[in-house]
C-alpha cells in the first residue's frame, strides 16, 4: 500500500512562512530608517539650539567688553541682559543646515536666555514596504539655555571692574587699562548647554 506524498503540502507553507519573516525583516528595516531620520533630526535641532545660545554668549561677551572699555554700565552684561539677539537666527539656520535640515520654528526668550529650535530634515525616511514613508521627513525639537555664572561685586567702587564665579574665582579689571583680552574665557562668564 503506497502512502500518500506530502511534498505538495508542504511547499505552500514553507512559501508563506518565508514570505512572512521577509515583510518582517522588510517592516524591521522601515522603522530602522525611521529611527535614523529621527536621530539625525534630533542632532541638528541640538546643534541648533546650541549655535543659538552659543552666538547670544558671544553677544554678550561683545557687549560685557564695549561696556567695560566705555566705562559703562557693565554689570548688566554680567547678568546676562541688553541682550538683542540679531545674529542668533542666522547660527541656527546654519548649523542646521550642516545637519541636513532646516530651522521651520525659533522661539527665543532673551529675557530668559533660552532658546527653542524645531527642524525639519532635507531627506526623507526612504522607500519602504510601509506605505507614506518614501515622503516623510523627520522632525526634532531642542531646547538650549545660556546662563550668567558671575555676579559683580557690590563693594566696586567704581574705578575696577570686580566680579565673583560661581567657581569661586574673583576677578579685577582696570577699567582705564581693560582690553577684551583681559576678560575670562566665555566658559567662565557663562555656561551654555541644552535643556529639558
Amino acid at each position: 500500500m503506497n502512502r500518500p506524498c506530502d511534498a505538495g503540502s508542504v511547499l505552500p507553507l514553507f512559501v508563506w512562512i518565508t514570505g512572512a519573516i521577509l515583510f518582517a525583516a522588510f517592516a524591521f528595516f522601515a522603522f530602522a530608517q525611521a529611527a535614523v531620520a529621527r536621530n539625525g533630526a534630533q542632532s541638528a535641532a541640538d546643534a541648533a539650539a546650541l549655535a543659538a545660545a552659543q552666538e547670544a554668549r558671544a553677544e554678550l561677551i561683545d557687549g560685557l567688553g564695549e561696556a567695560i572699555s566705555s566705562e559703562d554700565e557693565w554689570e548688566d552684561w554680567l547678568r546676562g541682559e541688553n541682550l538683542e539677539g540679531g545674529a542668533i537666527a542666522g547660527e541656527a539656520e546654519k548649523l542646521a543646515g550642516h545637519n541636513r535640515a532646516q530651522v521651520i520654528q525659533l522661539d527665543s526668550d532673551l529675557a530668559a536666555l533660552e532658546f527653542k529650535v524645531s527642524v525639519r530634515t532635507d531627506y526623507s525616511v526612504g522607500e519602504s514596504v510601509i506605505p507614506g514613508t518614501e515622503g516623510k521627513r523627520a522632525q526634532a525639537k531642542a531646547t538650549a539655555v545660556v546662563e550668567p555664572r558671575c555676579e559683580p561685586d557690590a563693594a566696586d567702587a567704581g574705578e575696577t571692574v570686580e566680579f565673583e564665579c560661581v567657581d569661586g574665582e574673583r576677578f579685577e579689571l582696570d577699567q582705564e587699562e581693560f582690553d577684551v583680552d583681559d576678560l575670562p574665557d566665555a566658559s567662565i562668564l557663562f555656561s551654555v548647554h541644552l535643556v529639558g
